[in-house]
């Protein structure tokens, strides 16, 4: 009997050793390899006759069939629909909804398709159970509790689902690897195994998987490059909001988000995601601002705040909830260079409601805001948004979508926008937007924008 082989493999990237380190020659990550049994593949002899290859002309291209979820958050994260052979990863924290999320799809896309749905972690009765608190009745819809993932790979090609969908892939396992299920080898070669039966059987497969402590779906990132499309649930499960953001879709574009309220009845589309990020939002408080970012082709209008208090410790503290904290460092040093404030003696807190994460450079003026109003105690007129881009030099640089963003803040009732000067230029002259526009091209002209002059 040949001797089996040994490697070990990176929790964080994937990457196989020959040896233990205690650290990862590729990613650099400590006390990452873990022991892994590796079965020899059978050696297949091949002629260059069976390489089969097209000339791009000779390919007959069609449109991508896409089925309608039946929720139009969900539809939009997707590109328009759920494309037909596609494979796509939903991952997020234990308990925000994934399950919920995915039998909400089933009791629409039940009326007319037949769907799989295999869970490894939880039995029939118990799906059935949520089923019915969630008013799900199709007979189209079938259950099972396995965790083979060939016997999975078997009913599919016998019984010819057209949708199917794996919670979780984390409990899935092959029977010729000896690695416990949620290990790398496992949740790679599982998913692997369903990308080639979403190929040749042409249907959709949803796959979920659970976030671990730094973020990562199944720990290796691997994973995401294997499916079609990766979405990720985003919020606090003691919060009834929940944002779905696409960060990788072959077939639309990325870093769209849906965003849901849950409810005991599951999860229900959140039609005016501006409104309910400024429900409950203080008048009369300084420190905040309104900024209008862009979440892939939706304008979303969001609340900023920001706290500024004296340290009670030699090293003030700097805390971003929701914003790269990086980049807070560099709008604080901009704004003590080119701007003269003094934050050296103060906390300074940052957050921004309601869950979201904003991570375009959009943000930076309504942070500096933001930051100046809570150093000051003085009031930004709460009819106002702002939004550009801050250079080290103190400048305000254009940003995209500049009319989606003023738009979006007449919609909502603002009457008054602070853009980048240059911005002005993508403006129409004979269009009334309904609200007044000001370009500024520094910071001191922001300030001033907002009447509010820097001593």
């Amino acid at each position: 009997m040949a001797k089996p082989k040994i490697r070990y493999i990176c929790s964080s990237c994937g990457h196989e050793h020959l040896k233990w380190n205690g650290r990862c020659q590729s990613c650099g990550e400590w006390n990452t390899l873990e022991e892994t049994v590796v079965e020899g593949k059978t050696a297949v002899s091949l002629r260059a006759s069976e390489f089969d290859y097209s000339s791009l002309s000779e390919i007959e291209y069609i449109d991508e069939h896409r089925y309608d979820t039946g929720i139009r958050e969900l539809n939009r994260v997707l590109g328009g629909g759920l494309v037909k052979g596609s494979l796509v990863l939903l991952g997020g924290d234990p308990g925000i909804g994934k399950s919920t999320l995915m039998l909400q799809i089933c009791k629409y896309l039940g009326q007319e398709l037949t769907i799989l749905y295999v869970s490894g972690e939880e039995s029939e009765k118990q799906i059935k159970l949520r089923a019915d608190r969630l008013d799900i009745h199709t007979d189209k819809l079938f259950l099972a509790s396995n965790t083979n993932a060939d016997l999975i790979v078997q009913a599919v090609k016998k019984h010819k689902p057209e949708i199917l969908v794996i919670d979780s892939i984390q409990t899935m396992e092959l029977s010729e690897i000896s690695s416990s299920p949620g290990s790398i080898v496992q949740v790679r070669e599982c998913t692997s195994r369903f990308m080639k039966l979403a190929k040749t059987m042409d249907i959709p497969i949803f796959i979920i998987g659970h976030v671990n402590k730094d973020g990562g779906i199944a720990g290796p990132k691997i994973l995401e490059h294997i499916v079609d499309t990766v979405l990720y649930f985003e919020g606090d499960r003691q919060l009834s909001y929940r944002i779905l953001r696409s960060v990788k879709n072959r077939f639309g574009s990325t870093n769209e988000i849906g965003v849901f309220e849950m409810s005991d009845k599951g999860l229900k589309e959140v039609q005016n995601p501006s409104a309910m990020m400024l429900s409950g939002r203080p008048i009369g408080v300084s420190g905040s601002s309104v900024v209008c970012s862009m979440e892939g082709t939706r304008p979303i209008l969001a609340e900023i705040q920001a706290l500024v208090t004296k340290s009670g410790f030699g090293t003030p503290r700097r805390v971003a909830n929701g914003f790269d904290f990086n980049r807070l460092n560099m709008i604080l040093a901009v704004l003590e260079k080119r701007v003269g404030l003094s934050f050296g003696g103060f906390d300074v807190y940052i957050n921004v409601v309601g869950g979201l994460k904003l991570d375009e450079p959009a943000t930076d003026l309504s942070i500096a805001m933001s930051l100046f109003s809570g150093l000051t105690d003085k009031l930004i007129d709460e009819h106002t948004i702002v939004f550009g881009e801050i250079g080290l030099g103190g400048e305000i640089r254009n940003v995209n979508h500049i009319v989606e963003r003023i738009n979006e803040g007449a919609r909502l009732g603002f009457k008054r926008v602070i853009v980048p000067k240059q911005g002005l230029k993508q403006l129409s002259k004979d269009v009334d937007y309904g609200i007044n526009i000001i370009g500024v091209a520094n910071l001191r002209q922001a300030f001033k924008a907002l009447e509010i002059t820097v001593e």
